[in-house]
Parts: structure tokens; C-alpha cells; sequence
């Protein structure tokens, strides 16, 4: 029953006429270790090279899933107070496929000793497959049901905001500017709107934490998301401070979704994570799984060296 009612809202979506909706942001959980997906301005971060990726498999049992791949790189350069990165986002649910690959630059508008504000823009091509030979519909004569392969390519860009000190981090961002004021169509991902707020706090010996509230907005459609994650400590009796280990987090969403997070940190630079989601609808129970690596390679240049006492300020 359940793949069933996921074939038909899959055929219903897929449906190339001018009442469709136009295709959504990627669905993750772990952006709130990583947010340059929906704000460019993230990416300037000073202390190293910057890689992440992450494997999304969504409404597990359920034939034709949505499934997401995405990696990132980035390296900020302080002369120029400059930050150059590099992604791609691969999406397949049933008979679709879509690639997202972008350039990303961030100036950091103020770097002061205690603050700083951030933007950044990202360019690209957002380009999405149909293949209607895979359909297999009841009715092979349906008219509303296109059995031809189609494929778009279109210009796609994102713009954001990012302002951060020593305990909070504001962020704000849209993405998809070039499908503003446009009407929907199924080769669109539409305009969102995000906003976002992140208490942290490192100075407890044994762990730190985060507190973070986040908006999102496509169309008439509002999601409103909350965070808390514990990353724990060991202390080293070193100069430079205890040792992060790993790290425990929940979120819950306005959509009926609550996600369950854990990260281990395998060396001081090295990082994976792990998070399931489950749907909280009691007609419609599914999970999703998404597995995170995350890499550093400390800059010897970096800004944070010489002018934050805490060396994971920029870390987050």
C-alpha cells in the first residue's frame, strides 16, 4: 500500500503541464553542520580547507525514493579576504535525475577581533532529466503520461548573508534566483527563502553545544525547524584544550519530522556523522538515512590564529 500511494504522488509530480509545482530544495539533516547548500556566504571559513559530503536515502522501503549525493570543497584565502569553493548536488526520485553543479565565491565584509559579516553568491546550471520510458502505468494509453525522454538545462544562482561572533550565527540566504517571478514547471526548482539562528557555546571542559532555529519559505509553504546538538570533550591536559570526541543532536520540523544526529570525530580534522529521520504522520511512516564526511586542512595563514583565543570559533 504504502509504495502504491508513493507511485501515485511520483506520477502526479512528474506530470509536464502548467499547474505543476516546481521541484523543492534538496531535503537534508545535516546541514546544520554544514549550510553553504542553501547560504554561499557559509563558506568563509578561516582556519582551513573545507571538504564535506554527504549520501541521502529518503522513505526507505518505498520503490523510486528520492536519493542525494552532494560534495563540496572550499578554501579561504585572507589576503584577500576571499573564499573559493566548488559543489555539486545530484537528485533521483523515480524517473527523474538532476545535477546541480556551482561555483561559490564569499567576501568577508568585516573581519573584526570578536564578529564578523560575510556574503557570498553562487553560479551554475541546474540541470534535471525526465525519462518517461521508465513509467509503468496501469493504463498504458493514458494521455496525461509523456513516454519521452526529455532534459533542461538552465542558469541557476544563489545569494546570502552571514553574521557571526563568539556565541551566535545569523544567517540569511535565497535560492534558485532566476525562477523568481517565473510560473512553475516541472524543470524549476523553485525560489526559498531561509533564515536562521544558532546559539553555541564552547566553554564547558566537557562538551559543547548548539541551540539553532532556522525558516524556510517556498511559495505558500512554510517550514519552521529547531536543533539541538551536545558535542562532547575529553580533556587532554594540553595548552591547546580537551579534544571534541563526538557529538549527539536532535531536530524536529513543522512537517511532522523529527531526525535523530550523531558525528564522531575521527582525528582532530576528520569527521563523520550519521542521521535518521522519521516521518511522524501516522498515516505515512517512513525513514530516511543520510551518512556525512567531513574533512579539514588547517591554513598556517589563517586569520583565526592570531586574532581568536579559541581556536574553534570558526568551526561550525
Amino acid at each position: 500500500m504504502r509504495q502504491q500511494i508513493a507511485g501515485i504522488f511520483l506520477v502526479i509530480s512528474l506530470f509536464a503541464c502548467s499547474k505543476v509545482m516546481a521541484q523543492a530544495d534538496i531535503s537534508m539533516s545535516t546541514h546544520w553542520y554544514n549550510r553553504a547548500n542553501y547560504n554561499p556566504a557559509s563558506i568563509a571559513r578561516t582556519e582551513y580547507i573545507y571538504l564535506f559530503s554527504n549520501v541521502r536515502q529518503q522513505w526507505i522501503g518505498v520503490d523510486g525514493a528520492p536519493k542525494v549525493f552532494n560534495v563540496q570543497a572550499s578554501e579561504y584565502i585572507h589576503d584577500l579576504r576571499s573564499a573559493f569553493g566548488i559543489s555539486l548536488v545530484a537528485d533521483k526520485i523515480g524517473v527523474t535525475q538532476a545535477y546541480n553543479p556551482m561555483l561559490t565565491y564569499a567576501y568577508r565584509i568585516s573581519n573584526q577581533h570578536d564578529w564578523s559579516m560575510s556574503m557570498g553568491i553562487s553560479a551554475g546550471v541546474f540541470v534535471r532529466s525526465v525519462d518517461g520510458t521508465q513509467y509503468e502505468a496501469v493504463t498504458t494509453i493514458d494521455p496525461s503520461i509523456q513516454y519521452s525522454t526529455e532534459k533542461v538545462i538552465k542558469p541557476d544562482a544563489n545569494v546570502g548573508f552571514e553574521f557571526q561572533n563568539n556565541h551566535f550565527i545569523l544567517s540569511l540566504s535565497t535560492t534558485h534566483l532566476f525562477s523568481i517571478y517565473k510560473s512553475d514547471s516541472l524543470f524549476l526548482n523553485s525560489n526559498h527563502r531561509y533564515g536562521s539562528l544558532i546559539y553555541k557555546n564552547s566553554n564547558p571542559d566537557l562538551f559543547n553545544y548548539h541551540l539553532g532555529f532556522q525558516v524556510v519559505n517556498r511559495h505558500n509553504l512554510t517550514v519552521y525547524e529547531g536543533n539541538v546538538s551536545v558535542r562532547f570533550k575529553h580533556t587532554t591536559g594540553l595548552i591547546r584544550g580537551p579534544r571534541e570526541i563526538f557529538d549527539l543532536g536532535l531536530t524536529y520540523r513543522s512537517s511532522q519530522q523529527a531526525t535523530f544526529l550523531f558525528g564522531l570525530n575521527i582525528s582532530q580534522n576528520l569527521r563523520v556523522g550519521y542521521a535518521y529521520d522519521q516521518n511522524l504522520n501516522p498515516d505515512y511512516r517512513t525513514g530516511t538515512h543520510e551518512v556525512m564526511l567531513e574533512y579539514r586542512i588547517p591554513s598556517k595563514a589563517a586569520s583565526t590564529r592570531c586574532q581568536c583565543e579559541n581556536m574553534e570559533y570558526w568551526y561550525h
